[in-house]
């Protein structure tokens, strides 16, 4: 049974895997978008959004504390500069997983993670899915018009018959 196993170890150690995450975490924060495992990208998720969480107030304990996590002053200042900015009012849920399938050489799943204010073709593709009119079936509206046609049709048969 796995209770109170909530961490995904990736058959890493401890130390090996918080050093994976912190370069991955970089790697997002600089590039917006990253190519990983699907597990990786999991893990990912759960280790990045409260660093981005903690970005929206830009105090210098903030900094800190998201500087003991990514070890780098680049990303740092991306993520408090840029993507704290940007990502202001969305309560949460900043960054999107998607699948690609799987990797030619051990079958592994694989998928991009992204922040979600960056992706421009998603926001573009969400406002022209409002905008589309939904289609209706051939059939039913075929049947439509024949009942319809037909409506109208009788009441002309039925005066005809009775002048």
């Amino acid at each position: 049974m796995r209770h109170n196993k909530k961490i995904n170890h990736l058959g890493r150690t401890n130390t090996h895997r918080d050093a994976m995450l912190s370069n991955m975490a970089c790697s997002l924060i600089k590039h917006k978008r990253i190519f990983t495992t699907t597990a990786k990208a999991k893990a990912l998720r759960k280790f990045v959004e409260p660093l981005i969480t903690k970005s929206k107030e830009d105090t210098t304990t903030s900094r800190r504390v998201v500087f003991s996590y990514l070890q780098d002053k680049y990303a740092v200042t991306e993520l408090f500069k840029e993507i704290s900015q940007k990502i202001a009012d969305r309560p949460g849920g900043y960054t999107r997983i998607i699948k690609t399938g799987n990797r030619l050489g051990d079958n592994a799943a694989m998928c991009f993670i992204e922040l979600v204010d960056y992706n421009e073709n998603m926001a573009k593709d969400n406002s022209a899915k409002k905008a589309t009119k939904t289609r209706r079936s051939r059939k039913k509206s075929a049947a439509a018009e024949a009942t319809s046609t037909e409506a109208t049709e009788a009441p002309a048969v039925e005066e005809q018959s009775a002048e």
